[in-house]
């Protein structure tokens, strides 16, 4: 994808569920014999996620989450690996009960500008996602907040497009400081958990509904952002 391309808009069915550490052994073990694994994974089979996630001076995006409005957003830059060569702004979204997100390439000096507070550029790159980022900045205020971190292990079955991750070692500081520079930021981890997610298009199959299936399993959804926002 190169700096000037923005994704197209796809709405998708999520899922995602809270499991302890014994859901998670019995759940990865089922799995690694059904789905081939992402082809992104490294030789333990996970990668590395590093987000930074916006919200306003009011929390409105937390505060969204956790009353279940249904139509809401947040922004995020995001990078994949140990090294923020390759990063992303994205726009993640809900309505009526589905999921979509859309994104824009960010070059690592665009980054940097955007957490230095400079934003003009947002406007010259003329492309919609970034134009409504800079009116989000200057109109509510929106800011950096805090930094999401964690290992991912995902898997792929390809009736239904669908996509089922396992998000471990959750870890968390606020601000954006040090985002750009793995390693050398503090980051504090969460209780011992992991966050199930099952994403898919128009409908999920029985193979892969009865294989995330755990007895105890705790109901409700669950935000990895939320989650972090406990530790600022």
């Amino acid at each position: 994808m190169t700096a000037g391309t923005t994704e197209p808009l796809r709405l998708r069915h999520e899922l995602k569920h809270q499991i302890a550490p014994q859901e998670d052994l019995v759940l990865t073990h089922r799995l690694r014999k059904l789905f081939p694994r992402d082809s992104h994974a490294g030789p333990d089979g996970s990668y590395r996620v590093t987000s930074l996630y916006f919200d306003t001076p009011y929390d409105t995006a937390l505060r969204e989450k956790l009353d279940g409005v249904d139509r809401r957003e947040k922004f995020r830059l995001r990078y994949y690996g140990a090294s923020p060569a390759f990063l992303k702004l994205e726009k993640k979204y809900k309505v009526n009960g589905l999921c979509g997100k859309r994104s824009a390439r960010l070059t690592l000096q665009e980054a940097e500008r955007l957490l230095a507070g400079e934003d003009a550029f947002l406007l010259e790159r003329g492309e919609p996602l970034l134009s409504e980022l800079y009116q989000k900045l200057r109109g509510t205020l929106l800011r950096p907040r805090t930094v999401v971190c964690y290992d991912r292990e995902a898997f792929l079955y390809a009736p239904g497009n669908v996509r089922v991750t396992l998000d471990r070692d959750l870890r968390t500081c606020g601000g954006s400081a040090g985002f750009l520079s793995p390693g050398s930021f503090p980051l504090k981890p969460l209780d011992a958990l992991t966050v199930l997610e099952v994403k898919y298009d128009a409908f999920l199959p029985d193979l892969v509904r009865l294989a995330v299936q755990t007895p105890d399993r705790r109901a409700g959804a669950c935000s990895k952002y939320a989650l972090c926002r406990r530790f600022d």
